[in-house]
């Protein structure tokens, strides 16, 4: 098979490795000339693009059987509700946009934002995306209806990535927050804290494309209900000695539990 990646970070790497150890032909894209000669190390191919230029994109995907989209907007450009509205527009929803017009087979990485705090007892994918007015959940939203609007589009929403040696552990994001945003984050204080390991959301997209999935998927570890943001970040700022973080609730993610129940039920196991 001939898979392209639009968006080499962590997931997308990890993915590609895995399309690459099972011999099918991977073609990665970056942004960034810089990263050439890393990306060439998972996948066959190498291309230097943006999302959003639909000429270049139509010209990498011409013979793929699938796309899958990876892209992350700059951690640097999230904490700023401005900031994000330009970022997450660019990253995110034209590249959806570009990716749905001229191939038929995308599957987008999304994100469990777009349900908002969630409504009802339980998230699953029949729950309403949020009207919540902030450019990420905004973005996340077009760029889903875009990939869904095509013959054989498939969504995985995932919750926070960690677990790469280049992620900013916790303890590090909250140090960051403290020294470079003044100790305030666009996040609510009660959302449930839920994680997926980068290698959990690699194989999850692995999962969707292999079967053949379409449609609407939680990729959201649920076998325990995780802390709180408040709880699980102010542990870290009282064994740290730091003030307790302020937050904005800009960007709001489920304060209900998720289930990721219709993927495992399609055969998906978490395994980090």
């Amino acid at each position: 098979m001939h898979y392209v990646i639009i968006g080499c970070g962590n997931v997308g790497m990890e993915l590609a490795r895995r399309w690459t150890a099972a011999g099918h032909r991977v073609t990665g894209t970056t942004t960034s000339a810089r990263r050439i000669g890393e990306i060439q190390q998972a996948c066959s191919t190498v291309v230097v693009l943006r999302g959003s230029d639909r000429a270049a994109v139509e010209q990498a995907t011409s013979d793929a059987d699938a796309v899958v989209l990876t892209m992350s907007p700059r951690v640097t450009r999230s904490f700023d509700a401005r900031q994000r509205v330009a970022e997450y527009a660019d990253t995110l929803t034209a590249s959806a946009r570009t990716a749905a017009a001229v191939h038929p087979r995308v599957v987008f990485t999304s994100s469990v934002s777009v349900y908002g705090a969630g409504t009802g007892s339980l998230v699953d994918e029949s729950t309403p995306t949020t009207d919540d007015p902030d450019a990420s959940p905004r973005s996340f939203v077009a760029a889903e209806e875009a990939v869904l609007a095509t013959p054989q589009g498939a969504v995985v929403r995932i919750p926070d990535v960690y677990g790469h040696s280049r992620d900013m552990d916790y303890p590090t994001r909250v140090k960051f927050a403290h020294e470079a945003l003044g100790g305030s984050v666009p996040f609510s204080a009660d959302a449930l804290l839920y994680r997926i390991d980068y290698r959990d959301a690699a194989a999850a997209l692995d999962f969707v494309v292999s079967e053949g999935l379409t449609g609407i998927f939680n990729a959201v570890p649920d076998a325990v209900l995780p802390p709180t943001n408040a709880s699980a970040f102010g542990e870290i700022c009282a064994a740290e000695g730091w003030p307790e973080l302020t937050y904005r609730g800009e960007i709001k993610t489920p304060t209900i539990p998720v289930t990721s129940a219709r993927l495992r039920a399609a055969g998906f196991a978490f395994v980090h």
